[in-house]
């Protein structure tokens, strides 16, 4: 479903932000233009404030965050604001800000710099298992590490199912889960959070297929397609593994495959076959 805008144009923010020494001392003028991306429809329809975004509150936000913090790059600062907005303002799906910089100290006549960033929320699904130990309490212990993380937010949870080892199959069977979750971090960043936590679960990556402690696998991320050395998204074969469909199928039934075009439901039911 496509977003609604609302637009604040250039809002004026007297900060401390520069490369020079003298910048953050003296500090200047900037301006700021946010594009906050929601759905208005609840708004339009009972013209009650609290159904949307408050604009004159985020504008305050805004002011407030770049006075009080201090950045060498306008990259950081733009970077910085658009992850405090995102996780501090209530039904806010995305932002696109503007700084622009109109006396930027480059020794030559120009109107004005500026860096624009686009940032939002995104949806992704990992697969957990184990087959070590307390199998249970490593599934447990991945969710509330992945609750832990900023930028990061829990949706839903599948139950746990015992299923036998997939590949090498002279090993003990595993407990497999599924959860669904919203976050701000890019696949690659995602991807080295849940290799962090596996190795803070004690996983040795020894044997291909091979028994673990804890085994995290990002399934889908958006609808993106990715195909990089380190990270094929979707999954490469999930649309093979029952032990991912089952407890997928539980949160997410009809959530479509990028590139087959089938939902989990259905490419369950074809495994079934």
């Amino acid at each position: 479903m496509r977003l609604d805008e609302i637009r604040i144009e250039e809002l004026e923010v007297f900060a401390n932000h520069g490369v020079f020494p003298e910048e953050n001392v003296l500090g200047q003028k900037f301006l700021v233009t946010a594009v906050l991306y929601t759905d208005t429809r609840r708004a339009g329809k009972t013209d009650e404030l609290t159904a949307s975004i408050h604009y004159g509150e985020v504008s305050a936000f805004i002011e407030k965050y770049l006075r009080e913090h201090t950045f060498h790059l306008l990259e950081r600062a733009a970077e910085s604001l658009a992850e405090e907005m995102l996780l501090s303002i209530p039904l806010l799906r995305n932002v696109r800000l503007t700084i622009q910089k109109p006396w930027a100290p480059v020794r030559l006549p120009l109107k004005t710099v500026s860096v624009s960033v686009e940032r939002g929320w995104h949806t992704a699904y990992i697969a957990l298992g184990s087959n070590m130990g307390d199998r249970e309490a490593y599934l447990n212990n991945a969710v509330e590490s992945l609750k832990s993380l900023r930028g990061c937010r829990i949706e839903k949870v599948s139950g746990f199912i015992e299923t036998p080892p997939y590949g090498v199959t002279d090993q003990a069977d595993f407990l497999n889960g599924c959860l669904k979750m919203e976050t701000l971090l890019y696949p690659q960043e995602l991807l080295g959070k849940l290799h962090c936590i596996e190795q803070e679960a004690g996983r040795e990556r020894i044997i291909h297929w091979g028994p673990r402690t804890l085994d995290l696998d990002l399934i889908f991320y958006d609808d993106l397609i990715c195909e990089d050395d380190d990270l094929c998204i979707p999954h490469v074969e999930m649309h093979k593994r029952k032990f991912v469909l089952e407890p997928l199928a539980e949160i997410a039934p009809y959530k479509r495959h990028p590139v087959y075009g089938k939902t989990v439901k259905e490419m369950l039911a074809e495994l079934a076959e």
